[in-house]
């Protein structure tokens, strides 16, 4: 049930605004209409057409708003421009693209039109999206209110922006679908290590743009670097639901097809267009996936593909992996020299990643009591259980391994 109000969201959002206009108003009924959904379904079963049903509550929880809401005078008025005859629930439109788009209005600065869309499209939790930029949940709800109120004054239409505008609306959409696979791929919080809903509406929304738009490099870099990764999902837990990192994956689990589509996406796009930050991830994600084993993987063309990444697009995630990186060809002393250089970093103040791949390279330096340190840390700060349990595991694995000086620590 949430998994179908959650991809049948943004399609009756797009609906509304498409036939309505107002941005906020048109979220708040569809929001009523999901909850009514989710209350009424369990009991009274599933619709024969969902979206129908849930456009159709939701246009009318808002004219209903509109009459309530608005001095009589107005009320008319507004009413009348809005069309109370609901928008036809049979219509099978995906609204959903134009709707990335919309909250990619210029009227809003980067984080809003990241924060909307996410909110918006990806159905996104206020905490989920506030995790994923690394900012207090309040801080992110008040941006999501405050984008909402701008695409208000700004005026902005329901329609796909015009080719002036449309390059820079379609970096921040390419930026929002990364961030909702990511969230799928690896759940800030909760019980589960990944959730499967978000990133197959992520993965299909980046397709539906690829075909839009074949010939741009970033669109296809995207779209490869999300099926390469994708591709080990089913290998990141073992039978008994417990997180298994890359090293120790069993690689006959991953998915053959979707690294051979990642790949050939790579291979027609990498030298005929300029490089951009997506195709650069994926080409290390391909690294990874054409490895026949951990040990077998090409760590220095991985370092020298994060170095190309930090000079296109610098930032304290692209320094973490290439800690790793460089922890895998010159030993893990250096790959910490470089780790301690995002210790003021405030970004990495609200993420347990910072210590969780400092308690990692640690242990492969020797030094089993500051590593076992790091990972109590870093599973205290995660809000996934899956996470916190492995990295507690971790710790409790050094316990009783010898310190530098020869005992037990």
């Amino acid at each position: 049930m949430e998994t179908l109000l959650r991809d049948l969201a943004p399609q009756v959002l797009g609906a509304l605004v498409r036939r309505y206009g107002v941005f906020d108003a048109c979220e708040d009924a569809v929001q009523e209409a999901l909850l009514a959904a989710a209350t009424q379904w369990p009991t009274e079963g599933v619709p024969d057409n969902p979206r129908g049903w849930l456009v159709t509550v939701a246009g009318r929880r808002l004219v209903d708003t509109v009459r309530a809401e608005t001095a009589r005078a107005r009320r008319e008025e507004t009413a009348a421009a809005l069309d109370v005859r609901p928008p036809d629930p049979v219509a099978d439109h995906d609204d959903t693209l134009t709707l990335l788009f919309l909250c990619c209005h210029p009227a809003l600065n980067r984080p809003a039109q990241l924060a909307l869309t996410l909110r918006a499209v990806g159905g996104l939790r206020t905490g989920e999206i506030a995790s994923a930029f690394l900012v207090p949940e309040a801080t992110m709800a008040q941006r999501i209110s405050r984008a909402k109120q701008r695409i208000r004054e700004a005026g902005a239409r329901f329609e796909t922006p015009p080719p002036a505008e449309r390059a820079d609306r379609l970096a921040v959409v390419r930026q929002v679908l990364y961030l909702i696979f990511n969230e799928g791929y690896a759940t800030t919080s909760g019980p589960e290590i990944s959730r499967a809903d978000l990133t197959a509406e992520a993965i299909r929304l980046a397709r539906r743009l690829h075909r839009i738009l074949p010939d741009d490099g970033e669109v296809t870099g995207l779209l490869a670097l999300m099926l390469l990764t994708d591709a080990r999902r089913a290998a990141r837990v073992d039978a008994d639901g417990w997180l298994v990192p890359l090293a120790e994956q069993d690689r006959s689990r991953w998915d053959t097809d979707q690294i051979a589509e990642g790949v050939r996406l790579l291979t027609g796009v990498l030298g005929r267009v300029s490089g951009g930050p997506y195709q650069i991830q994926a080409a290390i994600a391909a690294v990874h996936d054409e490895a026949p084993t951990a040990g077998a993987t090409d760590w220095p063309q991985i370092l020298a593909l994060y170095e190309v990444l930090e000079r296109l697009a610098p930032g304290p995630v692209v320094t973490l992996n290439r800690a790793v990186a460089l922890a895998m060809v010159r030993g893990p002393r250096v790959g910490l020299a470089l780790l301690g250089t995002l210790d003021d970093d405030e970004r990495m103040a609200h993420t347990h990643r910072l210590s969780a791949v400092r308690g990692h390279l640690l242990e492969m330096a020797g030094d089993p009591a500051a590593a076992r340190q790091c990972y109590r840390q870093a599973a205290a700060m995660t809000q996934n259980l899956q996470e916190s349990r492995y990295l507690a595991v971790k710790a409790a694995a050094l316990s009783s391994m010898p310190a530098p000086g020869g005992e037990a620590a």
